[in-house]
């Protein structure tokens, strides 16, 4: 992302000689990725004895934090693709939450849901309009959509829910009156058979149920369909020729234009969903994680989302990792506090003991020197105390977000016309 608006520059000659694109991980490469960390996280459990690792409560409670997170990154994966930085994700997901608490109690949790993303979209036309249409400052346009958000909903909280019916139901000026809850989902039988073997305490065995006993017992309707736009997503915008224009509108509007995309059209459709996706994320938390809207209930996950999307490299693989990571440690956080957070020390150490042999390994002296003495202090932090202290507990996530980040800083390439002001008729 930038924070300085520049005009779109003209297309560019191609050059010979250009290097080919590096291809992703293969498949193989992948599975070998995941069988080596489940083999590590099973291995520190079973050398710290922190059996809430990685148990069917711990993966249920992570996969409950990322689901918000990661819609909110999916947004902005979406605008920025299609060229338009999206600060504005908080906003619109706070424009979710009032949407979903506020109709949510008065019919139903489902069309709360429609109302949340409904109003996320609103938040997502105004900065399109800003934006896309007017030429403002992606970043001012988006801080001003945050801002013009918690105003607003902070208002109409006031006006809708301190008094009458709403009062007299439980809502007062900073939440709503709670709804009713969406289904669960649990797969019977299996759920019950996956416990009893996470029971067990098996190396790598209870490991895989606990993870998969997580991932089958009382899941929202709202995660599964998270999944399936994840996975729509990647579809749509890597296989098909409506995603090609989208993307090619965030690479180069100019040549874009010149082959006949309506570029303004793709942006606005790209923002608009943009809004829609935030404003899921922000039902999900009115609607799934409290059943009633709260002030101030996304605590900055549009930004964590921001995050997410460029840990994961623009691509929602990568995305839904980082939000998964996030989720995981905030519940670890939350669920069992300093002692397993301790043990998560030690899987730490060896994280960055990898690194410091692979940046070694291709000549990257300091920073495989710099990862040894961090992976060294960590592992003397781990030996010389048996629990974390609480106020470092509660910073977990937050760390956990910037050391992945600073790891993954040097591999990372965003669309080459992201943030750029664009003006209809450049490529005629």
């Amino acid at each position: 992302m930038t924070a300085t608006m520049t005009d779109t520059p003209p297309p560019a000659a191609p050059k010979a000689g250009n290097a080919p694109r590096r291809p992703g991980r293969s498949l193989g490469q992948t599975l070998v990725i995941v069988a080596g960390a489940l083999l590590l996280v099973a291995a520190v459990r079973m050398i710290t004895g922190s059996n809430s690792l990685d148990s069917s409560g711990q993966v249920a409670a992570a996969l409950g934090l990322a689901v918000p997170i990661g819609l909110a990154g999916l947004a902005g994966l979406w605008s920025e693709r299609a060229g338009v930085v999206n600060i504005g994700l908080e906003g619109m997901m706070i424009l979710g939450t009032f949407g979903a608490g506020w109709i949510g109690w008065q019919t139903s949790p489902w069309l709360g849901l429609l109302c949340g993303i409904g109003f996320g979209v609103l938040g997502g036309l105004v900065h399109a309009v800003a934006t896309i249409t007017f030429g403002v400052d992606h970043i001012v346009s988006g801080v001003a959509v945050n801002l013009l958000a918690l105003g607003a909903t902070q208002y109409l909280a006031k006006l809708f829910f301190a008094d009458g019916n709403a009062s007299e139901a439980g809502g007062n000026p900073k939440q709503s009156p709670p709804a009713d809850s969406l289904p669960n989902i649990t797969v019977p039988g299996l759920s019950d058979g996956l416990a009893s073997i996470e029971k067990h305490h098996w190396f790598l065995v209870s490991d895989l149920a606990g993870i998969l006993g997580g991932l089958v017992t009382n899941l929202s309707v709202v995660t599964i369909l998270a999944v399936v736009l994840f996975v729509g997503s990647w579809w749509l915008l890597w296989r098909t020729p409506f995603g090609l224009r989208l993307r090619s509108c965030g690479e180069n509007p100019i040549a874009a234009e010149s082959l006949g995309v309506n570029v303004y059209t793709y942006k606005y459709a790209a923002v608009a969903v943009s809004g829609g996706l935030a404003g899921l994320g922000g039902a999900f938390l009115a609607l799934v994680t409290s059943h009633t809207y709260l002030e101030g209930q996304t605590g900055g996950r549009g930004y964590i989302g921001l995050a997410a999307m460029i840990f994961g490299n623009w691509r929602p693989g990568g995305l839904a990792m980082g939000a998964g990571l996030f989720g995981y440690s905030d519940a670890l956080q939350l669920r069992n506090g300093g002692t397993t957070v301790h043990a998560l020390l030690l899987l730490l150490v060896v994280l960055l003991v990898v690194l410091a042999g692979w940046k070694l390994y291709r000549t990257s002296v300091w920073q495989g020197a710099i990862s040894l003495i961090v992976g060294g202090l960590v592992l003397a932090w781990y030996l010389l105390t048996d629990e974390v202290p609480s106020d470092f507990v509660g910073a977990t996530p937050y760390v956990v977000t910037l050391l992945v980040l600073s790891l993954s800083a040097q591999r990372l390439r965003m669309p080459k016309a992201d943030g750029m002001r664009y003006r209809k008729g450049q490529g005629k």
